[in-house]
């Protein structure tokens, strides 16, 4: 790397580093099965979360998960058509197991009902490996298959045609019109190094969790020595964390939430993740996340549980609120 790289690579780290104390978002999963229950109910979530001042809400994505799914876009654009202007985030979405070209399709086309609001964190999945060979993709070529779908998705969200020939995909002069007017930002999450570089290569940020502030510190500057690396004109800058967290008036509360919610959903004893998922008061859930800011973090999904909506929500916005002045 030449040292006018090493000193633009230097620069934007230091500017992203501090850009992410004073500008944190905070966003929140809704409950799982929110959009389930009707456009009504739906609606008036949303209404409250924003109202609240929630930078953002996210959605996850799984083909068939131990046979259960929800496909993010779907959800995506669920969300966004039931808010005027409530950002939405996919936290992840399972690239690899698509097509880059309907992709494409799809991210333009919600950008056309809903402009400049989507955030595409894309991730290549895993956890169930049955779940990738069933839609046609071996698991062990899920990272080679992200870099060509991620290689592809740009240029054709450009608009302009594109040809690609590489070992999973294959396209000549194929074009997406109309293009987002702006770029749509595209996250790569992953907790492995592989999946850092990558961000660092093709994404806008990287979207971390299960990790310590010192992780997610090594991880921005992994990402941005891979940016300066590739030639890239700065680094990523957009990082973030993925948390689970419990909200409540005390710290017995909000575990008693989170741990019976993450031991369903992962199948895992709690005490596996207690250290990366905090718990407690907005007060407590903040004071562990503030460390992340000084890393570099610029955005935190979270993932409340709580007693009830209304307490989520009101909690969330007081990690925010909080973190503002961290």
């Amino acid at each position: 790397m030449t040292s006018r790289a090493v000193t633009s690579l230097t620069t934007g780290l230091a500017a992203a580093r501090d850009g992410g104390a004073a500008s944190a978002r905070v966003g929140m999963f809704p409950p799982f099965a929110l959009l389930e229950q009707g456009p009504e109910t739906a609606g008036a979530f949303l209404a409250q979360a924003g109202e609240a001042g929630i930078d953002h809400v996210c959605c996850g994505d799984h083909v068939s998960f131990a046979g259960t799914g929800f496909d993010g876009l779907v959800q995506a654009t669920a969300l966004a058509l039931l808010h005027p202007t409530l950002p939405i985030y996919s936290g992840v979405y399972l690239l690899p197991l698509r097509h880059p070209v309907h992709v494409a399709r799809q991210l333009a086309d919600i950008d056309r009902l809903a402009p400049g609001r989507l955030i595409f964190g894309v991730g290549v999945g895993g956890e169930d490996r049955h779940e990738v060979s069933i839609c046609g993709v071996d698991p062990a070529t899920r990272g080679l298959r992200m870099n060509e779908c991620l290689t592809v998705l740009r240029q054709l969200l450009t608009g302009t045609p594109s040809t690609f020939h590489g070992k999973f995909f294959d396209l000549d002069e194929a074009v997406i019109t109309p293009a987002p007017p702006a770029a749509i930002p595209i996250i790569v999450g992953g907790r492995s190094d592989a999946a850092i570089r990558r961000a660092g290569r093709l994404g806008d940020g990287w979207l971390g969790i299960w990790n310590s502030p010192r992780r997610f510190a090594d991880a921005v500057e992994m990402a941005a020595q891979e940016a300066g690396r590739t030639g890239r004109p700065g680094p990523p800058t957009r990082h973030g964390m993925q948390v689970w967290c419990g909200l409540a008036d005390s710290k017995e509360a909000a575990r008693n939430c989170l741990a019976p919610a993450m031991q369903a959903f992962y199948q895992l004893p709690f005490e596996r993740f207690e250290r990366y998922c905090p718990y407690g008061t907005a007060d407590d859930v903040a004071e562990f996340l503030a460390p992340y800011l000084d890393a570099g973090c610029t955005e935190f999904n979270l993932i409340p549980q709580s007693p009830d909506h209304d307490q989520a929500i009101a909690g969330t916005a007081a990690v925010k609120r909080l973190l503002a002045r961290a």
